[in-house]
């Protein structure tokens, strides 16, 4: 296949005058985004007109290989006249402070955690206006079969979202629309080495398993279906947008702060911690099934508290509004003074006229 004279991104959300910070990690779609910046910032009559530089982030992992990754992000950053800014990392460190914590992070999430802390120390101190990573469709579809095997909800499988606004700048993801095999092209084309991961090969972790196994399975059924994913993460994106809109106006009708008190009124908490949320069953009653369900979700989530599935499920039956809980669930009473025990200290206690959820201390 012929390579692309080059690649195609999205430039909607860089205007001029942005300071432009490229995440390089060394490999095939952070060199092609950094090239492809590179190109058009430097094209006289429709140059981007930023402030372009680099950060590469090394986590403290595959020894010598790492070592190796940055010098050559080094060296092409000194080819191309671009600052860079390293970090070094200590992902080892992390894993065994989250675990000690009770918080356990895996690799993954402790390597990205310290790359996106860093870029926003890189936004917050005014060095970029915004971070661009070079996630693909590739890693698109990839993200959208690992959250659906989680079981994510509709904001889960929005997957990658093209722009991330933060409190002092954004991540945007240009090559999102992106296939992974033009981007290889465009480098080979243009005689522009990159790095391999050594880990990206190990099955040993899900997202390699999907990339290496799920996927080209599934490619045997639907050839496209990479881009059927992607597009699934639009939709899914979309839908959660309006349903945050909807959640915003509805919410404040619905939930009431304490619990009643004789008399009128409500009594709320001083204790430090110590918070509640009570909805009226008449009010929940009202509404449809789905947006029901997503105010008992955006109830809990605002005391902390993210539901699964099935806790939600049991909170619905708990109210009234399912005659069984899903199966192999605990039998749920939906009566006056039931309640129910859920994670992360959350507990959901039904009166007569309200179901309360409030944090056990």
């Amino acid at each position: 296949m012929p390579a692309p004279a080059t690649l195609l991104f999205d430039r909607s959300n860089i205007k001029p005058g942005d300071r432009i910070c490229v995440a390089v990690s060394g490999g095939a779609d952070s060199v092609a985004l950094l090239l492809t910046l590179h190109a058009a910032n430097a094209t006289p009559r429709e140059s981007l007109g930023v402030g372009l530089s680099a950060v590469h982030v090394h986590h403290g992992l595959r020894g010598e290989e790492a070592d190796a990754d940055q010098r050559f992000v080094e060296d092409l950053c000194i080819s191309l006249d671009i600052p860079l800014h390293l970090h070094q990392a200590n992902v080892p460190a992390r894993i065994d402070k989250t675990r000690a914590d009770g918080n356990p992070e895996s690799i993954e999430e402790a390597a990205r955690n310290a790359r996106y802390e860093f870029f926003t120390t890189l936004l917050t101190s005014g060095h970029a206006d915004s971070i661009l990573t070079a996630h693909t469709l590739d890693d698109q579809a990839e993200t959208v079969l690992m959250k659906l095997l989680r079981g994510a909800w509709t904001e889960g499988l929005s997957a990658i979202h093209p722009i991330v606004t933060l409190p002092k700048g954004k991540i945007l993801r240009p090559f999102l629309n992106t296939r992974r095999a033009d981007i290889e092209a465009f480098l080979k084309a243009a005689n522009q080495p990159w790095r391999e991961d050594s880990t990206n090969t190990d099955t040993a972790f899900t997202r390699n398993k999907i990339r290496h196994e799920l996927l080209p399975q599934l490619r045997a059924y639907n050839p496209n279906v990479d881009q059927t994913l992607a597009n699934l993460a639009e939709l899914a994106r979309e839908e959660e947008s309006r349903w945050q809109t909807e959640l915003s106006r509805i919410l404040p009708q619905l939930l009431l702060p304490g619990k009643p008190v004789r008399g009128g009124g409500r009594a709320v908490s001083t204790t430090p911690g110590q918070s509640a949320i009570s909805i009226e069953l008449d009010r929940l009653r009202a509404l449809d099934p789905a947006l029901r369900r997503r105010v008992l979700r955006a109830a809990a989530r605002q005391l902390g508290v993210r539901l699964s599935f099935d806790e939600t499920s049991r909170l619905l039956a708990l109210s009234g509004f399912r005659p069984y809980p899903p199966i192999g669930a605990p039998t749920v009473a939906a009566r006056t003074g039931a309640s129910l025990h859920l994670s992360n200290s959350l507990r959901a206690d039904r009166s007569p006229r309200e179901l309360r959820l409030f944090l056990e201390k």
